[in-house]
């Protein structure tokens, strides 16, 4: 069997190495212990303490807003401080509120956990990923960030559905909170056997360190907090997410009462999220290769098709095809533009860079949700989806005038 050798033509050191494949396992338990609960909480609240469509809206939007807040602040935290006890506490943390679920007795105090749950979300999506990143070795850095998102998509093509699984075979709101809990407690478990490399900043000298601290208090700017080198990919992840916030909410109320599709979301974000993984799979490979631009090339054009498809052809064939390509496209795509990320910041900043992306992301994605619901009530779901293929090409055109050009100067690696 033929070794494959790196560019220098040194034997390539394997990529599922034993700590990148704990972060990976912790990830999915991550998004499988969210997920697991998205599909239901707002029929939980409804049945358990009665509230209508707009506190429900209200409380779960919480979650969502202080993740965002919070994710600028962790990038920074894991970039300042010992990245493992940062990955641990906030992760403690993450598990820990699953547990206030089983406790709540009250819409309000519910809410309350709810809303601050999102806090340790943010933190430890950003943690976690970064820690991913520093155990990965140099040669094999691009393919892992492809394969790290795999763990995501798996986690969401099968929780929701087994979720609905548990609680008809239970009846029972408290047996999800309960496996929630003890799924972060595992994924907690995993990462805190992970043996982290010691960073540069922890082998220096005691001269060099008070000269590192000199430096970084003048340093002290917003890109400790927002990867600056970033903006102009942070506007087109803002506009394809703006893309993804339409789409995903707006896409079961749509199929109900547009096209009389009543039982069919498990499997349009199942199709969704084949698409994600197969794209993942088949794109680590030019990742490695170092095609980052083109990857994310593809992946902009295709999710363009994707939501050109969903929004001009209003039959069920296309709302199930569509979920397939716009898969396709943002599978190829994100891992691209983190890996564009990463490459654009020091290595002291890998915190900040993964936080910025998903801060952008956020953003565009509350942007969409609430542009988009104000579109549908006003005007129509048509019009609503228009939009997001709209932002989708403005997306597209900035990548293709601009983005490319900026990586390509200011990158790194």
């Amino acid at each position: 069997m033929t070794t494959e050798l790196t560019a220098d033509g040194m034997p390539m050191r394997k990529l599922w190495n034993s700590n990148y494949v704990k972060a990976w396992t912790a990830n999915f338990m991550i998004y499988f212990s969210f997920m697991l609960l998205t599909p239901l909480l707002p029929i939980y609240m409804s049945e358990t303490f009665q509230a209508d469509k707009q506190v429900i809206g209200l409380v779960l939007s919480g979650y969502t807003i202080f993740a965002l807040l919070i994710r600028p602040f962790s990038g920074f935290m894991v970039d300042s401080l010992p990245r493992m006890k940062v990955l641990l506490i906030c992760y403690a943390l993450f598990a820990l509120f699953f547990a206030g679920y089983l406790v709540a007795g009250t819409l309000a105090l519910f809410a309350v956990v709810r809303t601050l749950h999102g806090a340790p979300f943010g933190a430890t999506t950003v943690c976690n990923s970064t820690i991913a990143i520093d155990v990965l070795y140099p040669e094999r850095r691009n393919e892992g960030i492809g394969y790290y998102g795999v763990a995501n998509n798996i986690a969401t093509a099968i929780a929701p559905s087994l979720a609905i699984v548990i609680h008809q075979a239970f009846d029972s709101y408290n047996v999800l909170f309960a496996i929630a809990f003890v799924t972060a407690c595992g994924g907690l478990a995993i990462d805190a056997s992970i043996k982290l490399p010691k960073r540069k900043s922890e082998m220096l000298t005691e001269q060099n360190k008070s000269e590192e601290a000199a430096d970084k208090k003048v340093r002290m700017s917003l890109d400790r907090f927002f990867l600056t080198k970033g903006w102009s990919e942070s506007i087109s992840i803002v506009c394809f997410s703006f893309s993804w916030g339409v789409m995903s909410t707006y896409v079961a109320i749509y199929g109900k009462e547009e096209l009389g599709i009543t039982g069919g979301t498990g499997i349009f974000f199942l199709l969704l999220s084949i698409g994600l993984i197969l794209s993942r799979l088949t794109g680590t490979k030019q990742l490695r290769l170092g095609r980052i631009t083109r990857n994310a090339a593809l992946g902009v054009m295709v999710s363009l098709c994707g939501y050109l498809l969903f929004a001009c052809v209003h039959k069920a064939w296309a709302y199930y095809v569509s979920a397939f390509i716009i898969g396709l496209g943002n599978g190829h795509m994100y891992p691209a533009f983190q890996t564009m990320y990463i490459n654009l910041a020091p290595n002291s900043q890998r915190g900040t860079a993964n936080s910025t992306i998903l801060t952008s992301w956020d953003a565009g994605v509350g942007l969409g949700i609430v542009i988009g619901g104000w579109l549908a009530e006003g005007i129509s779901y048509h019009a609503s989806f228009w939009s997001a293929w709209t932002m989708n090409l403005l997306g597209v055109v900035w990548f293709f005038l601009h983005v490319r050009r900026h990586f390509n100067r200011y990158k790194l690696r």
